[in-house]
């Protein structure tokens, strides 16, 4: 198992319970879509798993994880180049063919976000991602900023990693989810 949730308890405050005994595995080789409305704790959910906020209860054991912020703007820092960024992370070998996967010019990793666009730096995220070698990728909306064809393709990128790393996607898209998934899971 690359993540296993048992028995999660957790809320924001007394009055509203996000989870409750709430029970979770994805396995290698496995893509779990997560969907619900807005304000279910679809997000949160993955604030739990990186240990950035504590459960009431339960127990998350997650493997080496890399994520896809549903924000690429807020993913990278606004004054240095992409490159440099994701160095920081990983190494760029074998960047230049996911960035042909990704339909996306190398050249760009040259520079700052705000001199690219939305869909350009979700898919440098997925990039960063792909490049640390994760053994669970938790992907927040990964294609929300993404026209069609760019959605599909980015899709079948993460597909094709599942020979090394499960995959918890997040989406409101329950078409993609289903087209996607092993399985989707609906909270809220």
């Amino acid at each position: 198992m690359v993540l296993e949730i048992k028995g999660l308890e957790f809320g924001y405050d007394d009055a509203r319970t996000l989870f409750s005994d709430f029970d979770l595995t994805i396995g290698k080789g496995e893509i779990v879509a997560l969907v619900g409305p807005s304000g279910s704790g679809k997000s949160t959910l993955l604030e739990l798993i990186a240990k950035r906020v504590k459960p009431k209860k339960g127990a998350i054991e997650a493997a080496r994880f890399s994520w896809i912020f549903q924000d690429p703007y807020s993913s990278f820092h606004p004054t240095y180049a992409i490159a440099n960024q994701i160095a920081d992370c990983a190494p760029l070998d074998n960047a230049n063919a996911i960035c042909d996967n990704l339909a996306i010019d190398y050249a760009l990793l040259k520079r700052k976000p705000h001199e690219l666009s939305g869909g350009q730096l979700q898919r440098l995220s997925i990039l960063r991602a792909l490049l640390m070698k994760p053994e669970l990728i938790l992907a927040d909306e990964p294609t929300s900023a993404l026209d069609n064809l760019t959605q599909l393709e980015v899709m079948k990128l993460l597909v094709s990693a599942l020979d090394r790393a499960g995959v918890l996607l997040i989406t409101h898209d329950l078409a993609l989810a289903k087209w996607c998934s092993d399985r989707v899971v609906e909270i809220g």
